[in-house]
């Protein structure tokens, strides 16, 4: 089976250079409208003035060019793999390592190398995720970012050729802005993961769960369920200057589809920054919980219910210095 990104549900739009509250004073922050959405927005034209898409416009070696302007000597950690892999990073075929290899290299040498492959009918897959923008490139953002007012957002940038990122979820919220290239984003809400035949926990390509389905040809024999999760896939395409709001644990699958590929992101969190992350909780969950008798986890879910997702009545509100005080007491039980 092929899957045909077309016949998927497109994902809602604004076109920011017809947005009266967006174009009214771009020099404003954000709507909350768009950074609280519960459901994923493309932005059309966000950042198009942004220098960096400017010279990517032109040409992916004048982005190349412009981005050398900020290299001071960082090395990145860059994945590198076979042309047959058609530019999935994954794991290999029995799941016990990866399809693709990664090493520190320094920046400018990832840039050689795309560059070198620009007119390769089959290149090398070549990708750098998940990258402090400040520390790679100083000053870029100086030149090119999004206002997110009193938000303090982690910015990184992604570069690479045609890859594709399995569907994957991130705790934070997600702002993730084309500035060369084209990218394909399909995505899944988060009640879907049963659909997505997820990967193991404390085993994965980069740091979260992916699913181990090939979007582009999902065996339904194998994985039957994932017919369901496509009914309620919605994708959409971005060319450079555009942008997509994910929220918080939507699934997102992320295609390059052109030789020359920079994304720039932005995480936060709406909650308060002493709040744990709650895949620690779900770690625990599994050393505690999933192997008790049905009617212990029964019980426990009554516990997690009444404490934590319906808030008991009367419960007092917790703060830093409550959260401090329950962690002490978490590490004092773990040490034990």
């Amino acid at each position: 089976m092929r899957v045909n990104p077309s016949s998927m549900q497109p994902i809602a739009e604004i076109d920011c250079q017809r947005s009266r509250q967006l174009r009214a004073d771009p020099s404003q922050p954000l709507p909350d409208q768009i950074l609280q959405s519960p459901v994923p927005l493309v932005l059309r034209g966000l950042v198009a003035d942004w220098p960096l898409v400017q010279a990517a416009r032109r040409s992916p070696q004048a982005a190349d060019a412009y981005l050398r302007r900020f290299y001071r000597d960082a090395t990145v950690l860059a994945s590198h793999a076979p042309p047959e892999t058609g530019g999935r990073i994954f794991y290999n075929d029995d799941l016990s390592g990866f399809n693709f290899q990664s090493q520190m290299v320094r920046f400018d040498q990832v840039l050689d190398a795309l560059r070198a492959h620009l007119d390769h009918p089959a290149p090398p897959t070549l990708y750098v995720g998940s990258t402090s923008i400040d520390t790679c490139l100083p000053g870029l953002r100086a030149e090119n970012d999004v206002n997110f007012g009193a938000r303090d957002p982690l910015a990184s940038i992604w570069i690479g050729n045609r890859t594709r990122i399995p569907a994957h979820y991130d705790v934070p919220d997600n702002l993730a802005c084309v500035a060369a290239g084209r990218r394909r984003f399909t995505l899944f809400p988060p009640e879907q993961l049963a659909n997505l035949y997820v990967g193991p926990l404390d085993f994965t390509p980069a740091g979260q769960s992916v699913s181990l389905v090939d979007l582009h040809q999902p065996d339904l024999a194998r994985h039957p369920r994932f017919a369901e999760a496509l009914a309620h896939a919605q994708s959409a395409e971005l060319d450079a200057g555009d942008a997509v709001f994910i929220p918080s644990m939507w699934w997102h699958h992320v295609e390059g589809l052109t030789p020359f590929n920079i994304l720039l992101n932005y995480w936060w969190r709406q909650s308060p920054d002493w709040m744990d992350t709650p895949f620690n909780t779900l770690l625990l969950g599994l050393m505690t919980l999933r192997e008790l008798p049905p009617a212990q986890r029964a019980a426990w879910r009554q516990q997690f219910d009444h404490h934590v997702f319906d808030r008991a009545d009367g419960a007092a509100p917790l703060d830093a210095d409550g959260a401090r005080a329950l962690r002490a007491q978490l590490l004092r039980l773990l040490k034990q």
